[in-house]
Parts: C-alpha cells; structure tokens; sequence
C-alpha cells in the first residue's frame, strides 16, 4: 500500500511535536508544605487555594506551614479537612514541660476562623490585685471591719484543670497560689477573640485542645490551639474543587475576579479539572493530564489516521 501523499509532511509534523519541549515544566500549586498535605481552601503560594486564606495560611521558605495574625505567626501541627479543623502551637505558651512569659494570643477579626468548642484556655499568674478578671466583693473580716475579696471571672468548674496543672514541675515553680491560674473558654476572649496577657496582667498562659483519655494527666494533654474554619458563609464546598483535586490538581484563584482555576501536574491552568479526552483504538477515556502527554496523543492520532489511509 502506497502510503498518502501527505505522509512527509505529517512524519515531519509529528517529528517536530516530539522534539518541542513542555511550555510549563510543573505544578505551581504545591499539593504539600513538609509533611501536611494542603487541600482547599489553603495554598501554599500566590493564587493557590482561597484568596480570603491567603493571608493568614503560608508555606514558609523553611517548608513549614504558618499561621499568621496580628499577634503572631505559628506552626501549623495538623489539618483536620473532614471536620475543617486546624490546629497550630504557640512557642511562647507555657506547658507541663516549660514555663514562660508571653503576650498571649488573638485573633484578626475579618479572618475566617473561630476558636474551636475543644480549646480550653488557662491564664497563669495573674494579678489578683490588678488583673482585670477579677472582681471585688466587699465583706466584713472577723474584727468587724471591711475587706475585699478578690473573685476570678473564671469558669466554675476550672480548679481539677488548674490543680493538674499545678502539679507540673515548672508551672508549680511560679510560686503563686492556684487561685491565680483562670480558665477561660473561648467566649471569654469577646468579639476580637483578644487575650493580652499585659492588659490582663497574667504571667502567661496555656492551651489544650485534647486531653488524650487522661484529664488527670497533663504530661499527655495535647496543647496548642484548635481553630474552626468556614470555607463561605453556607461553609459548603465546592463540587468544582473535589473534581479539581481528585484529578491530581490544585485549587486556586486568578484574574481581577479571583476566579477559580484548576492548576494541574503540568503547570496548565484549566477552568475545570486536569482530566482530558483521548481516543485510542476509536474509544475515549479519561487520563490525567500530564508533562507532554498531549503531544505524543496527537502525534498517535495523526499515525493512527495515516496507517487507515
């Protein structure tokens, strides 16, 4: 069979396609930052993820997952995507292992987190004469005069927390009654979710968001910060986003608009997912796209149209 009289011209199309090296060589969006795996709404870079997160949630240059607010930036330890749950560490808090000065902890405002329901909050060494939790109640003393007794504007039922707390070697150090130590849970911080420890005149003060089975135990307890995040205001996740990444993409934003891209293994930008059509063998399917598989796809077809000719 003589082949068409085409075929030169399509041997030296398809020659030249090969030889043609990728436009993009890989994915901008990292899909990891260390050893957490980043999924939306967060990205680890310009355009990745969702912009409302892109502030608060980075990848460092050290490949560490921070959180940054006005008070300032920590660790990310882990994700929790199926309860929309981030837990991070405070290197100035103090702990069952280390006792330390700080200057407490906040939230920005018109960011997309809340503390979670599980933290519990412990202010340490506070100022009974001066801090502003707590209140005066006047009395008689047994000599019939007047005396003021000082009453936390703390949660009722904190002393078995305090008092385990107390029984960890560098915080018992500080040498202040357990009356001083004040639990606070997160309604307590107000509507900024605001803790100055200077404005509040404590010491320092503690998080816990897991007692591990073991409340009487904090040599266990997990400490750090549980915060809520809500993806929009019905917090429902996009279905375009699931498609995106189950195909092995990266969710992220472009354009004035912020509009939503599908950013893929190869580097190409697709307003839907990383999955194409080829045919093989007059069938479709679906591939991943990959680095250069669309060259050696169309080079296929035009073997496969010049072999039926």
């Amino acid at each position: 069979m003589e082949p068409p009289e085409y075929a030169p011209i399509a041997l030296l199309f398809i020659t030249s396609l090969l030889a043609l090296p990728s436009p993009i060589s890989s994915q901008v969006c990292q899909r990891y930052c260390s050893n957490i795996r980043l999924k939306y709404p967060f990205g680890a870079g310009a355009g990745c993820g969702h912009p409302r997160f892109q502030n608060s949630v980075t990848c460092s240059s050290q490949k560490q997952l921070i959180f940054t607010t006005h008070t300032g930036c920590y660790p990310i330890t882990e994700i929790d995507y199926s309860n929309e749950i981030i837990y991070i560490s405070d290197p100035t808090m103090s702990t069952c292992f280390c006792m330390q000065p700080s200057k407490g902890f906040g939230l920005d405002c018109d960011a997309p987190f809340s503390f979670h329901d599980s933290t519990i909050f412990a202010l340490l060494g506070c100022s009974a004469a001066s801090s502003p939790i707590y209140r005066t109640n006047g009395g008689a003393n047994i000599n019939g005069g007047n005396s003021t007794r000082y009453v936390p504007q703390c949660d009722n039922e904190s002393t078995p927390f305090c008092s385990s707390l107390y029984s960890c070697q560098p915080i018992s150090q500080l040498y202040t009654p357990i009356s001083t130590c004040c639990v606070y849970t997160p309604v307590d911080l107000g509507p900024s979710f605001e803790m100055d420890l200077r404005e509040l005149k404590c010491f320092s003060y503690t998080a816990v968001y897991s007692f591990s089975g073991r409340e009487d135990d904090p040599g266990s307890w997990k400490y750090g910060v549980a915060l809520q995040y809500k993806f929009n205001v019905g917090n429902d996740y996009p279905s375009f986003c699931a498609a995106c990444e189950s195909s092995n993409g990266v969710c992220g934003y472009s354009g004035e608009a912020d509009s939503f891209i599908c950013n893929c293994p190869s580097g190409e930008n697709t307003t839907t997912d990383c999955y194409f059509q080829t045919s093989w063998n007059h069938g479709f399917g679906l591939l991943p796209w990959s680095k250069g598989t669309w060259l050696i796809n169309i080079a296929v077809e035009l073997l496969l149209v010049w072999f039926m000719h």
